[in-house]
């Protein structure tokens, strides 16, 4: 079963808000058939921790105006990569040297990608 439309609606405000920081990098992956916990993963990196904070921010306030509160927080002190678990959607933000080093988009390549509506990667 593919992602529900409200899972794909708050992957879409994420990936909008994490667009509207400058994020460096946006994906979106439909994990549906791979995990019974959530539906999306939407995979977000930056060039700086304060960047990635204010990503963050920016992302939960965004789907707080959906309606949808984090049931999880992961990862803030360090401000490298901070997992925001929505229970519809988990939204991974990274420092773009952990995205790069960890590659979640390859280990979940046997998962479809989802267009957010956002470009994929900023030029620099």
């Amino acid at each position: 079963m593919p992602a529900t439309d409200r899972s794909l609606e708050l992957a879409k405000t994420a990936a909008v808000a994490a667009d509207d920081k400058l994020a460096t990098t946006i994906a979106g992956i439909d994990v549906s058939e791979q995990l019974a916990l959530t539906d999306v993963f939407v995979i977000v990196s930056a060039s700086t921790d304060r960047q990635v904070g204010a990503i963050v921010d920016e992302v939960e306030d965004k789907l707080r105006e959906k309606g949808a509160k984090p049931i999880r927080r992961e990862g803030e002190r360090d401000g490298r990569w901070v997992l925001l678990d929505f229970g519809d959607i988990v939204v991974h933000v990274q420092h773009d040297e952990e995205r790069d080093f960890y590659e979640l988009e390859r280990l979940w390549k046997d998962c479809p990608e989802i267009d957010l509506g956002v470009p994929k990667r900023r030029d620099a």
